[in-house]
This record gives C-alpha cells, structure tokens and sequence, in this order.
C-alpha cells in the first residue's frame, strides 16, 4: 500500500483530491482541522498521533514533528539499511507529502496586526515536512499548492504514477514556497527591528509570478510579471483591469510612471506618458481641463501613450481620449459613461487603481545590474519635507510659487538629465534624458514652440543643479521668469548673479532629483 500524508491550510479541493488518491490505493494519514474534514467528506484517514503514539500539543505547535514521520519521508528506498530500519521501527514509508502552509502573508498584511499574531502564523511543521520530502523527492512526491492537484492527478490516471521529472518538478516548486516562505518572515521582522531604516545586510526579495508576458522590452526577449509577497503600497499590480487585452511588459513600465505622478496631486490632474517619460502633464479645476492642458504640451508624441488621472475618469475626459490612438487609461475609478464610450475601443486598456487615492508610504525600490543590484529609498520625499530658500534678490509671485511647485513634482519623474518648463500648472515643454542640461533646455524649448505654447512667463524645474550659468541664461532668453533648482554647483553665486541679472526669481530645494 501507498502512503501519503496530508496536511493544508489552504483546504481547496483537498477532499476530491484525496478520494483520488484513495481510489488510487493510498492510505491517507493527515492531521487536526485537515483529518477533521477529510472524515466529514466520508474519507478513511489515520490520524498522525495514531502513527506517533503521542498527541498533538501545545495548541498544534507541535503534531508531525516525530521520527515516525520524518522516518517515512526521509528514508532512502535504495538503502536497504533504511527500509530495515523503518521496518523495524514500524514507520510507514511515505510516498506522497501534500502541505501547504500558514497565512502568514495574509495575517500581516493587516494594519492592525500584533507580533504575537505574526508568530502563529509561523509554520514550522509544515515547512519541515515539505523540506524533508523535496530532498527525498527521488521517492516522494511534495505537492504545495492546490494548483498542482488537477495535473498531478491526470499524469497518475494516465500513467499509475508520477515520473521522476514530475517529482523534481514538484521539489523545486516545493524549495521555492520554503524559501519564499521565509522571505515573507524575514521582512516582516526586519521591518519591526529597531534597524528598520538601515538597508539589510543580507536582502531577500520574496516574489510570485502573476504572469508570462508576450515578451520583453522587445519582441526577442522573455519577460514575466511578479508581485510582491508581502504586499505593500498598492501600485499598477493592484489595479483591476476592466477592459483591452492583456498588458505588455511597456504597458506596465509606463502605466507605473503614470501611477507615481498622477498620484503626487490634490487637484485634478492628468499625465501622458510615453516611454516612461511624462509627455504631457497638468492640474485644472476639473478633469476634462486637466487633460486637455496635458495633451497640448506634445500632440505628437501623446500618440500611442499611456494616461494616468487621479479623479474617477468621467465621460467628457473619455471622449476626449477616445479621440486620439491610447494604449493604457489608469484612473482610481470609471464612471458607467466612460466605460461605454472607451470600451468602444477593442485593445484599450482600462485599469482601475483606488491606490492613486491613498496616501503616499515610504518605498524602497530596486535597480539590477549584472550579479547584483541596488537597492534604494524611492524618491517620494513630500513638498512640506523640503526647504525651499529664495536665492534671488527678486522673490517669486504667486502665480511663480504655484507653477515652481508643480514642476518641481513633475521633474523628479523625468528621466536625467531633465528640465521641465511649466505655466499655469500646465508643463508647456519638456526635456528629458539630455546628456547635458542645456541640451535638455533647448529641448524643451523647441517642443513648447512646435506645440505652439507661451514660454514667456513660464517658469523653470531642473532635476539638479545648473553647473554654469548658460543653463539660467537659455531660460530666461525662452521666456522664463522664474527658476526651481536643488542648488550646490561649485559655481552657484555665478548662476544666482545670472538670474539677477535676468530679472528671475530664484529658487533652491537643496534636494536633487535624479533619474536614470
């Protein structure tokens, strides 16, 4: 007779998939909550204390920790010495594990949640056992998910058992859920340290692939989509896609870009982006305006681009959007008017995202290289965080403070080197990833002139310092008044005198923004 022990939280389809395995001719052994549903299913099981000779304790922290269990799963068929051994010891030898393990991503991801509900939802047993069986996988199969029984199931009825790549198969799913498993406490515990804001000395990263892409940032490369275990601040992998067909690998890169800025404004806003670079973005008193004044910073480019608003998207922003060619549409909400009239395009992605309404939480956030990676805080740092100084004898209007702000929320978002030109909370021209920050000036300057938009009167966002006072002077000849920048150039004085010298309000954050 076969054996296999069972033991699951996750109880989906365990009871089917055990009266398969009976009808196959195993006998089930299986533990607490487990047993006591597979009997209520009319299914013969023995129970583990039955096995041991010794009763689950202290609230079912310790039940299959026993050398007649981990005898069974542990020993080696081709060792005679270990049958003999088992044997002698009446330990049934296991052929089949079947364990998934505690809630403990679910259980923490409550706000609410109090350490000493986090440590129950540690699983020891469970882990142990699917450990034990994956290094035995040679004669033992571990199944850890719900998600295996159906092919499991249909690989035994077509061949009286499982193949030996079937079992290896299972034992690297069976590492992977360990480990993964681990990462999950571990972070949850490095967050609560007294440390917490020190970077770890030793990172794990536990992620779950959500789905296969079409492919990569180009059609010869593979590409796959994870999230995050842990959960976290809700982002594009939150979102609720209502309508389109599925996301490519760019969709999902844009669509966070347009994600992280919509979200950094109280008033209606809208952004177009276009290979990860804001082409388009500005707040209105409604959303209709808000995303009639992005579209105008670059008609052209808006063409097969991504919008992000942070109102519920309402029919008069949809028809406007339907007008022109869109890949992606990201909003907290659609209204049923929307919906009827975007649905009307057949490949137009429609993602719902209530997280574009929440609070801003600090993030880290994660670049690769070749062997490694780095690992930083996300540039998230809040307006009232900054220390704004006026550098110029002349001080910023108003209407200057409100359009400084605005471009200095855009500019983070603009891949280095960057300038934005902004007026009336509108960004009128945009220079983006110049190898020199003139170049990214004259950029944004003939933008703003093919798109027929006023520079007179606009001001001036720089992602870092002008190095030299070129930079100053090409702004105010365009027509700036007014300059926001992180300040710091050995040549800072210089720069200031040339604003002085223009007429332009000057303004340092002490804060740089560089992206790359």
């Amino acid at each position: 007779m076969k054996n296999a022990l069972i033991s699951v939280t996750d109880k989906t389809g365990i009871a089917d998939f055990t009266g398969f395995l009976i009808q196959q001719g195993y006998r089930i052994y299986s533990t607490g909550g487990t047993a006591r549903l597979l009997r209520e299913a009319g299914l013969a099981v023995t129970d583990i204390a039955d096995l041991t000779g010794f009763p689950e304790i202290m609230d079912g922290r310790v039940k299959t920790l026993h050398p007649k269990v981990f005898g069974g799963i542990l020993a080696n068929r081709d060792v005679s010495a270990h049958v003999a051994e088992a044997d002698k010891h009446g330990i049934p030898l296991f052929d089949m594990v079947v364990v998934n393990l505690y809630a403990f991503a679910e259980t923490v991801s409550r706000k609410d949640v109090t350490l000493a509900e986090a440590i129950e939802q540690i699983d020891i047993g469970g882990v142990t056992l699917i450990r034990a069986a994956a290094k035995n996988h040679k004669h033992v199969a571990v199944v850890t998910s719900p998600a295996q029984y159906a092919a499991i199931r249909g690989e035994i009825e077509r061949n009286g058992a499982l193949s030996n790549e079937t079992r290896y198969r299972l034992a690297v799913q069976a590492f992977a859920t360990s480990a993964a498993y681990d990462a999950q406490i571990h972070n949850f515990f490095w967050q609560r340290a007294p440390e917490f804001e020190a970077l770890p000395e030793r990172l794990v990263l536990p992620l779950e692939k959500i789905a296969d892409l079409r492919y990569g940032e180009n059609p010869h490369q593979q590409a796959a989509l994870y999230r995050h275990l842990l959960g976290g601040a809700g982002g594009v992998l939150s979102a609720k896609q209502l309508h389109g067909k599925a996301l490519s690998y760019n969709n999902y890169m844009d669509a966070d870009a347009a994600f992280q800025i919509v979200r950094g404004f109280r008033q209606p806003a809208a952004v177009i982006i276009k290979h990860a670079n804001p082409c388009g973005v500005a707040v209105a008193r409604t959303l209709p305006e808000a995303y009639a004044r992005a579209l105008s910073t670059d008609r052209q480019s808006a063409f097969g681009g991504i919008v992000g608003v942070n109102r519920e998207l309402d029919a008069d922003t949809a028809r406007q959007i339907a007008d022109i060619f869109t890949e992606v549409v990201i909003a907290p909400a659609f209204s049923e008017a929307a919906l009827e009239i975007l649905r009307q395009k057949k490949n137009l992605r429609l993602l719902e995202c209530p997280a574009i309404s929440e609070p801003i939480l600090p993030e880290m956030e994660v670049r690769h290289l070749t062997g490694g990676l780095l690992l930083q805080d996300k540039d998230l740092r809040p307006d009232d965080d900054t220390k704004f100084d006026i550098v110029s004898r002349r001080k910023p209007t108003d209407q200057e403070w409100k359009d400084l702000l605005f471009g200095w929320r855009v500019v983070r978002w603009v891949k280095s080197n960057a300038i934005v030109y902004a007026k009336n909370e509108q960004t009128v021209g945009i220079g983006a990833g110049q190898m020199s920050r003139v170049d990214a000036s004259i950029l944004a300057v003939e933008k703003a002139r093919r798109a027929g938009l006023e520079l007179n009167g606009s001001v001036v966002a720089s992602d870092a310092f002008f190095p030299f006072p070129d930079g100053v002077e090409a702004a105010a000849e365009a027509g700036a008044t007014a300059v926001i920048q992180p300040g710091g150039s050995i040549r800072d004085n210089e720069v200031i005198e040339a604003a002085d010298r223009a007429g332009l309000a000057m303004v340092f954050t002490h804060v740089r923004h560089f992206r790359h």
